[in-house]
């Protein structure tokens, strides 16, 4: 393992602080971006030997994934005997998304499909990088990229509007 001194932290910074700022402001208000942004960085520092080399960037995703959640939880309480259970489908990614076929077909995927889908396509995590962040081996991250563009082709396929006759 490398040094994990101040220079390997402003090298990490220089190299991934865009991809993170952009991987934030895709799913939260504007005003949140920097704060969520700057937190990523921060706790990066602070557990800078678990970032694994070579997947920095799926981890620093990882990481304000769960930040994220975390910010989005923390603005609105809510009583405990309130809290459901199931899953949370609504998708704050989705928001950016203008053309209505596209989002109809992302709607219809499971959340985990999007998640994987819009890791690869607007994120460019694939192979090791989409494994690193999903926690998986490089072959179960091609093969979970690989169900969801399926699923994806299948439920493309029922939102198409019809050719006209």
């Amino acid at each position: 393992m490398s040094l994990r001194d101040d220079a390997w932290f402003e090298a990490l910074f220089r190299d991934h602080v865009t991809a993170v700022g952009r991987y934030a402001r895709r799913r939260l208000d504007a005003s949140d971006v920097d704060d969520i942004t700057a937190e990523t960085f921060a706790t990066a520092w602070r557990r800078r030997l678990d970032v694994p080399e070579g997947a920095e960037l799926p981890w620093l995703y990882r990481t304000c994934g769960y930040l994220i959640a975390n910010h989005r939880r923390a603005k609105v309480p809510v009583p405990v005997e309130q809290v459901d259970d199931a899953p949370d489908d609504l998708d704050p990614e989705l928001a950016v998304v203008r053309d209505e076929q596209v989002r109809e077909a992302l709607l219809g995927l499971s959340p985990r499909d999007r998640q994987i889908l819009l890791l690869h396509a607007w994120d460019g995590l694939s192979g090791d990088g989409l494994a690193a962040y999903l926690g998986v081996t490089r072959g179960g991250a091609d093969a979970a990229l690989s169900r969801a563009r399926a699923r994806l082709r299948e439920v493309w396929g029922g939102v198409q509007e019809p050719a006209d006759s």
